[in-house]
């Protein structure tokens, strides 16, 4: 947004821009039943310059959800399939050597797109895995010592399956740790899947989602005004106190090896705010935290063998610190 605009100004783009993210959910409800969670999530992220990843069972629609926000949001999006043959420069792009100029020249990987849909990211090798971090933490690509910045906005959205599935590579803690939030797909509720056999029965195409009614919405200059807004939501020292002793009381929860790094406070703070500026509030309260606290925070901690063997969850352990740690009043 132009920082000359006055006052009134401001708020009337970050009104529409809110009212435009918030027609996202209903567009994308066209092609995908009952995963509203799921698409305030990828809002937040984007709204945050944050990425997402989606982990569930195979088929609860992880990939048709993230088609669809691209399409509602008129944004460019490129999928990638993981496999443990991947390599790093199918993603990032290579130097190729023309014959006719007998020189190299850059060709851009998938990565060059504002949506990347990074589908079955744990089934290839951590060194394909490590290929994203630079563009996830820089949004540049360096080949060859030349670095290559990537489009704005720039979202990875990541799909996993579960890790006791087979063919499948632990995401290392380091590029974990960039991802703003994980998301987890549940399977849908008996009504939500008889509406998705209802849809197919009258003839839903999930590849042809021009068919489905699925218009754009909103765009990058909603999302910029949407951007200008939430880096203006205020904070209170008693709100940031909070969110730090959360992330301190994951560090000493017995069940963990690994409680939530600072960057990972950090982390909360922005999902915290983006949440308020999402409900039509321009502070946050602790409600906030609390509401992006399991998704902002269930990758960054590392639960202990004996405690996963008795059922403990990273869930589990997120819950029982909320329940502990004072509210601010």
């Amino acid at each position: 947004m132009d920082p000359t605009t006055d006052n009134a100004g401001t708020t009337g783009d970050a009104g529409t821009a809110r009212a435009s993210l918030e027609a996202l959910r209903a567009e994308i409800a066209k092609a995908v039943v009952g995963q509203d969670p799921a698409v305030t999530g990828l809002v937040v992220a984007l709204l945050c310059r944050g990425h997402v990843l989606l982990e569930g069972v195979p088929g609860v629609a992880k990939t048709l959800l993230v088609r669809t926000l691209a399409s509602a949001l008129e944004l460019d999006t490129k999928r990638v399939q993981f496999t443990p043959d991947l390599m790093p420069s199918d993603v990032t792009g290579s130097l190729v050597y023309d014959t006719r100029t007998a020189e190299f020249s850059f060709q851009e990987g998938p990565v060059f797109t504002n949506l990347l849909l990074a589908d079955e990211i744990n089934r290839t090798p951590p060194k394909t895995q490590s290929s994203l971090l630079e563009a996830m933490e820089e949004r540049q690509v360096t080949v060859d010592g030349t670095p290559r910045p990537l489009p704005d906005p720039f979202l990875v959205a990541a799909t996993q399956n579960p890790l006791e599935y087979e063919g499948t590579y632990p995401l290392p803690e380091a590029q974990l740790d960039r991802f703003l939030l994980k998301l987890t797909i549940p399977l849908p509720s008996r009504q939500d899947e008889i509406d998705v056999l209802t849809r197919h029965a009258s003839g839903f195409n999930p590849r042809d989602l021009r068919a489905a009614g699925v218009r754009p919405v909103a765009g990058p200059a909603d999302l910029d005004a949407a951007r200008a807004a939430v880096a203006k939501t205020t904070v209170s020292p008693e709100i940031a106190a909070y969110v730090v002793d959360i992330c301190r009381a994951t560090r000493e929860s017995p069940s963990l090896t690994l409680g939530v790094s600072p960057r990972g406070a950090t982390a909360l703070l922005a999902t915290s705010r983006a949440w308020a500026w999402l409900t039509g509030r321009d502070y946050v309260i602790p409600d906030d935290v609390k509401a992006l606290a399991l998704p902002t925070l269930r990758h960054r901690v590392q639960l202990r063998p004996e405690a996963e063997m008795e059922g403990v969850t990273a869930d589990s352990v997120i819950n029982a610190v909320l329940a502990h740690v004072p509210v601010p009043r």
